[in-house]
């Protein structure tokens, strides 16, 4: 069969932030080599016209499930197969299959293979559902799937899951359980990285200490240089944090979330309700030499006015390298949402359809302020923090941002996000999904 997987964009524009697709090189792996697989990613590159191919895949999240039906109107034929899979189709299969023939629930392990058979044999079912029991497939770095550069950086995850349970995240709608693979798996991958620097893409990266310590004290040897997404008892850790720097550490994703206990009780953020001062996690990490990527989400009951200035100023005299200001964001499937149904607070009944919703607009009903006023609050502190000005005052004031890959990293970074967040704001979700105004 020839087979046609696309990772697809949120707008019709290419985009310049994007990440190197993981999924692509797990499902070539996966794929028997009889069949003929090419791979498009919507991100870097112009979709064609028409596709010529027996099987049209999308791998489909929240936020691109309207170009996913756009899309599939626009290529079906009575001779092709459109699936779907991804983290949407985890919480909103029955939606998908409006627009699609086939639905891959939960993970490509123990669903495209069986798909594939299938398909082969003219009989695709309509849901594959995985069980979570399947070992994590190797990723496979192939040259001829992945031609473009994504500047020069490579990817590797050791782990799919979440060991926290976060009431806005869609991480728990996915994953039951925490799979791992091992540290020496993690090696023979990253040996094979034809970059020097990596991105682990993992939720967290850190099951348990006993674990991490030997991840890297394994990848230590292999002088690759690499960024991660880490928690706050990790954070609090110097011992593990020398590690990792050793290890080739130069950048910590952390979710800060809210500086408000209570918006923190709200979202169920357990790592960070028992960190008595963000101050003394983040002296920590720039004591070991490592840049902060930190993450903010605003508009929990919790949060009044006042919450924009204040962490806008938190960040900024911090010295953080990246951010990302969000306002609250209601994830079909998690119990955000489900609140805010239940509470009658949604501003669209399904806000990733609706025809009238753009990205970072606000889609529920705030407690302590406007829709407008989350959505402008958000976008301001947004723009603020990428200003020359302030881009120069963060590098300037902060003396790990001068060393070499540091510095690098910064200003590629910096321009980068500036340069995404005017292009994004406002912009409609996929494209015109309906003829008529509905939600």
């Amino acid at each position: 069969m020839k087979i046609t997987f696309v990772r697809l964009n949120m707008f019709e524009h290419v985009s310049s932030d994007a990440m190197k697709p993981l999924l692509f090189g797990i499902i070539r792996s996966l794929t028997p080599p009889e069949h003929e697989l090419s791979f498009i990613d919507e991100r870097v590159e112009a979709l064609p016209e028409q596709m010529d191919s027996d099987v049209i895949a999308f791998s489909v999240e929240t936020y691109t499930a309207k170009r996913a039906y756009i899309l599939s109107r626009k290529y079906k034929t009575e001779r092709n197969v459109i699936v779907m899979g991804g983290f949407h189709a985890s919480v909103m299969p029955d939606e998908m299959l409006s627009y699609a023939d086939t639905v891959l629930i939960g993970d490509a392990e123990g669903t495209w293979d069986v798909f594939l058979r299938d398909c082969a044999a003219g009989k695709p079912e309509r849901k594959y559902v995985s069980d979570e029991t399947r070992p994590l497939a190797a990723f496979v770095d192939d040259p001829l799937v992945y031609r473009h550069r994504y500047y020069g950086i490579g990817i590797c995850q050791i782990s799919r899951g979440c060991k926290f349970d976060c009431d806005f995240c869609s991480i728990k709608t996915m994953y039951r359980c925490v799979r791992r693979k091992s540290a020496d798996e993690v090696v023979e991958e990253l040996k094979r990285a034809r970059e020097k620097i990596i991105f682990f893409v993992d939720d967290n990266l850190f099951y348990d200490r006993a674990s991490a310590a030997e991840l890297f004290e394994k990848i230590t040897p292999l002088k690759k240089k690499w960024a991660c997404q880490i928690s706050m008892d990790v954070a609090r850790d110097d011992e593990l944090l020398a590690k990792m720097k050793r290890a080739g550490c130069f950048l910590v994703l952390i979710g800060f979330e809210s500086l408000n206990a209570p918006s923190l009780r709200e979202m169920h953020k357990a790592a960070n309700m028992s960190v008595p001062d963000y101050g003394d996690v983040i002296r920590r990490i720039y004591r070991h030499g490592l840049l902060i990527y930190g993450t903010f989400v605003l508009g929990c009951d919790g949060d009044g006015a006042d919450v924009f200035d204040r962490t806008y100023r938190f960040a900024v005299e911090n010295k953080m390298t990246v951010t990302n200001f969000n306002p609250l964001i209601p994830m079909p499937g998690t119990k955000v949402y489900r609140r805010m149904e239940e509470q009658g607070r949604l501003l669209y009944k399904k806000w990733w359809l609706s025809d009238r919703y753009r990205y970072g607009d606000t889609a529920y009903v705030p407690k302590n302020m406007s829709p407008e006023e989350l959505r402008d609050g958000c976008l301001k502190m947004r723009t603020q923090f990428y200003s020359v000005r302030c881009i120069l005052k963060r590098l300037c004031s902060n003396p790990v941002n001068f060393r070499p890959l540091n510095f690098f990293v910064f200003i590629l970074a910096n321009f980068i996000s500036r340069r995404e967040i005017h292009k994004k704001q406002g912009q409609l979700l996929g494209g015109m999904l309906y003829e008529t105004d509905v939600d």
